[in-house]
């Protein structure tokens, strides 16, 4: 105290006032305390006090010093239970010595707890911190395959979500609460508040320990410095001690706070466990309420605005976002919205343009490829539905013509198959009136010309029909001109003569079929899915099924009935037949069913032409269509004499097809391996049967390109001999220059060149038959020369 005061007095010299008082109290106090005291008080005055660096070095020394003890079990002098002497002026006093060593232990005992309950809590929170680390990355992981990272608006629900009916798990969750990770639960929000106010609370209020160190520093307030120093030592570690209460006070609210959030969260992601909510599921859902309606109004303007923008140029984008509602929406609202935008746009009571419509049944055949078979079928039903219901209904309005127009361009972008074409022709042809004329000319027009690709008979048949129809009702009609006009259309499909169809312009629909091949096979594999279905099966689809959908319900078995009846047609065809010809089948060795009905055929047709029609008609394929070549060989060669019916009907088919030429070629060959064994009269058969080909131009000379000119046999000589001959002689110098031209210029067919002019030179002209006259051998001299020049006459060219 009089240290405090000395050291006041020196920094306020001038101060004449507070010199007086200094002085008055030296007086009293050397009065009071005798003469001894000064120097005591002298010594006390002039003892150097320590810096505060000095203060917390030593601090920290006796902080080690008693955790060393602490942790080691020894002992201080102070814990060694003597009784403190009284008489020692250095012993200090036994309550403050007591309060020492309470605060020591329990500063030792609340490390040891912090320590513990701080590893505990860092064990804990690191688990934590792990758990939702992984639980991230199996989020991002989750949002990636669901695409959800690339979206730009993460505040609102994906629409995927929605659809598949997670809205209703998510609802639980404002957007406040969703963005802070918790629930919204009254009781979860208000235990939160509770934890963070009392953290609070704990925070600001101090603890019983420092509230005593407070009383241990008032009451030595005139104590040595020492004692000062430890009282200020046990007060900061006790703050320390405090300190760390607090931090784990605090880690421990946050890990309740934690176990709120995780249990707001499992209570939310549990609807069914709360009184509040109760799910439904998303078919009962949709089928009532306005949200459905809304979505459905929603999705009826995206798809009718990309179709209002739909062009050539940017078909590829359209159908592309087209098909990505495709796998975001239901398929079935799909379906039914862009059935419905489409037909509003391209049905209308005025005729629309073609260009519009191909444009529009393009973009359903990309979908139909690209999506599945049910977008195409079910804008098929949809447009032959209507058709029908406008075609019973007449009117003075284009909307039967647009629906034509659309199932005609349906079947030009191959989702529909051409059966339902002619289904709707057949109709059209059995009514007969002035607006079925119309429309069967109008359809002619844009698909004439494909269907006398894909089925040429079918087509023939219609137009016999047609023409049958018109003999007999045409005279009903005042104006004829419509009649004959479609008779002249269908006479000109029937001879491929494009010149005589006004207006027919395929170039619009072969550019956007180029573009539709572009189109498909950049989204699907491009495969055949055509609908092969017809008239009646699209009618009754209600009433029996759609059996051309995958997985769709199917009523009745139509397809065994027609099974039946064809087998019955079968077994029907064959009793017509008459015991001869089936007779004489089998001791023509006609073992198979195909070959006995082709051999029937031949033998009970009127001419060639009726027998070519009924043999296509049997619609044999592959294997069994190579059957016709080989028995009408087989009957050809049979004959006692040549029938020349044979060769008109090999001469038709080869025309046909290139496929019977080549059958014919390699028949041919198979019978030159034989021909040593051939009777005389089947070698003559032989003989006018190929001469009679290439006289038609149906074979080449190249035919002969198998045989070996240097190894030929007697047989063989003879078959060349008289087919050249019969060659040179029946045939025109024209027709001769351009039969021998055909193999002129041909590197492959040198040989066969030169092995003909030799075998002409030599067997023809000077070994010839000696009974001819010498005009037949000028004659047969004359056509061999104009033979030998055709067949150098490119080469000659080649050299030049």
């Amino acid at each position: 105290m009089k240290g405090k005061w000395k050291g006041g007095g020196k920094k306020k010299k001038g101060n004449e006032v507070l010199q007086k008082y200094m002085v008055a109290v030296d007086e009293f106090v050397k009065s009071k305390n005798g003469a001894e005291e000064p120097q005591a008080d002298t010594s006390v005055r002039f003892v150097q006090r320590k810096s505060r660096k000095e203060l917390r070095k030593e601090k920290r020394k006796l902080k080690k010093a008693r955790m060393k003890s602490y942790y080691q079990g020894i002992k201080t002098d102070v814990d060694d239970g003597a009784p403190p002497d009284p008489a020692d002026p250095q012993q200090p006093r036994p309550k403050k010595e007591t309060v020492k060593k309470s605060i020591a232990k329990n500063n030792a005992m609340k490390a040891e707890q912090s320590k513990k309950a701080t590893k505990l809590q860092e064990s804990r929170k690191k688990a934590l911190l792990e758990a939702n680390e992984q639980e991230d990355r199996e989020i991002k992981k989750l949002e990636r395959f669901l695409k959800l990272n690339k979206r730009k608006n993460k505040k609102s629900i994906p629409q995927s979500f929605v659809a598949d009916g997670l809205d209703y798990i998510l609802g639980v969750l404002d957007s406040d609460t969703l963005a802070a990770g918790m629930g919204d639960s009254d009781d979860d929000m208000d235990m939160a508040k509770q934890n963070f106010e009392q953290l609070d609370k704990d925070t600001s209020q101090p603890s019983d320990e420092e509230e005593e160190e407070e009383d241990v520093a008032s009451e030595g307030n005139g104590e040595d410095m020492d004692s000062s120093s430890d009282e200020v030592d046990a007060s900061e570690e006790e703050v320390e001690v405090n300190c760390e209460e607090e931090e784990m006070d605090e880690t421990q609210d946050v890990g309740d706070a934690e176990d709120i959030n995780k249990e707001a969260m499992e209570s939310n992601s549990n609807p069914g466990a709360s009184d509040t909510g109760k799910y439904v599921p998303p078919q009962v859902r949709n089928a009532a309420g306005d949200q459905h309606k809304a979505e459905l109004e929603k999705l009826r303007k995206n798809v009718k605005g990309l179709v209002n923008r739909l062009s050539e140029p940017n078909m590829s984008s359209i159908s592309g976002q087209l098909e990505a509602l495709y796998m975001s929406c239901s398929r079935k609202d799909m379906n039914d919205t862009l059935t419905e935008v489409l037909l509003a746009a391209c049905v209308t009571p005025a005729l629309m343009p073609d260009r519009l419509l191909m444009e529009h049944v393009l973009l359903v055949s990309v979908l139909h490829h690209a999506v599945g078979l049910e977008v195409g079928a079910h804008f098929l039903e949809t447009v032959v539905r209507m058709f029908d219901n406008e075609y019973n209904r007449p009117s003075e309005g284009k909307e039967c013509d647009n629906l034509v127009a659309i199932v005609a361009h349906l079947y030009n972008f191959h989702v529909v198959h051409s059966l339902l074409i002619f289904d709707i022709l057949r109709r059209f042809v059995a009514a007969f009136a002035e607006k079925d004329i119309e429309l069967v000319l109008f359809l002619l027009k844009n698909v004439g010309f494909s269907l006398r690709k894909d089925d040429a008979l079918a087509l023939k048949d219609l137009i016999t029909e047609a023409q049958r129809k018109a003999s007999d009702v045409g005279n009903k009609f005042k104006d004829q001109t419509r009649v004959r006009f479609m008779l002249e259309t269908m006479l000109a499909l029937k001879n491929n003569d494009m010149r005589k169809i006004p207006g027919y312009d395929p170039e619009p629909v072969e550019k956007l079929k180029k573009l539709q091949r572009t189109l498909i096979q950049r989204r699907a594999a491009g495969s055949d899915m055509m609908l092969r279905v017809s008239l009646d099966n699209l009618l009754s689809a209600n009433e029996v099924g759609r059996w051309w959908i995958v997985g769709s319900s199917w009523n009745g078995a139509p397809m065994i009935s027609q099974q039946e009846n064809t087998a019955a047609d079968k077994s029907s065809s064959e009793g017509q037949y008459s015991t001869k010809v089936l007779e004489l089948a089998r001791k023509q060795r006609m073992n198979t069913e195909v070959r006995r009905n082709i051999f029937c055929v031949l033998m009970t047709s009127e001419d060639y032409l009726d027998a070519f029609e009924k043999l296509l008609r049997m619609g044999l394929k592959d294997k069994q269509e190579r059957e016709i070549v080989h028995v009408l060989m087989n009957c050809c060669l049979q004959e006692k004499t040549f029938n020349s019916f044979y060769a008109v009907l090999a001469d038709k088919f080869c025309t046909h097809d290139r496929r019977f030429q080549m059958t014919f070629q390699f028949s041919l060959w198979d019978k030159f391996r034989e021909l040593a064994d051939l009777p005389t009269r089947t070698l003559s058969n032989l003989v006018q049967l190929v001469t009679h080909l290439l006289q038609k131009k149906c074979l080449s000379l190249s035919l002969f390109k198998v045989i070996e000119f240097g190894e030929l046999d007697k047989a063989k000589v003879r078959f060349l001999r008289q087919v050249l001959t019969r060659l040179l002689k029946d045939s025109e110098p024209e027709e001769l220059l351009s039969i021998f031209a055909r193999i002129s210029g041909i590197p492959n067919l040198g040989m066969l060149r030169e092995g003909l002019k030799l075998f002409i030179s030599h067997f023809l002209l000077k070994n010839g038959p000696s009974q001819e006259s010498e005009e037949q051998a000028a004659m047969l001299s004359e056509r061999a020369h104009i033979a030998t020049k055709a067949m150098e006459a490119k080469d000659v060219k080649v050299k030049l």
